[in-house]
């Protein structure tokens, strides 16, 4: 089974979950949703979508391609992921971002986790994230054991 893993990130922590989940997969193509070039999905009979989250909302480039692509990814094994701090709106977050024919069909679908690297982010931000989770230091909330669950779930029957 081929799989497609599309994400889109600001500062790289849906690629690094991206890239994680390629890990537990036998056969994975991973590309960011700013490409130009992304793969047609008729190649691959399983597509995984995931994004940051920033204020609630999934980044433009998913959006887009989502709501482009919606009627082709719910005739395929779909999953999704989301990156960030914000875990315990998980159902609220995936509601509110994704059409519900493809949450439906999602095979599986979780939170992540995400990073906070403050040497890649701007002093605006820096400062809201200080403000919202009282830290200011590098953090690492992916969960392995989440993804490894994900990726098992996303394999053939």
């Amino acid at each position: 089974m081929k799989t497609l893993i599309l994400y889109a990130s600001k500062y790289g922590a849906a690629e690094e979950i991206a890239r994680r989940i390629a890990k537990n997969i036998e056969v994975a193509v991973v590309c960011d949703l700013k490409q130009k070039d992304i793969p047609k999905l008729s190649q691959f009979d399983c597509v995984i979508i995931g994004s940051s989250i920033y204020a609630g909302a999934i980044r433009k480039e998913a959006k887009t391609f989502i709501s482009q692509n919606a009627d082709e990814l719910c005739k395929k094994r779909v999953g999704l992921f989301l990156s960030g701090f914000e875990t315990e709106k998980e159902a609220e977050v995936f509601n509110q971002n994704f059409p519900p024919q493809l949450l439906q069909a999602a095979k599986a679908k979780f939170f992540a986790g995400g990073i906070f690297d403050p040497k890649k982010v701007g002093g605006a931000e820096r400062f809201i994230y200080k403000l919202v989770t009282k830290q200011t230091d590098y953090k690492d909330t992916i969960d392995n054991d989440k993804i490894a669950h994900f990726a098992q779930a996303m394999k053939a029957d």
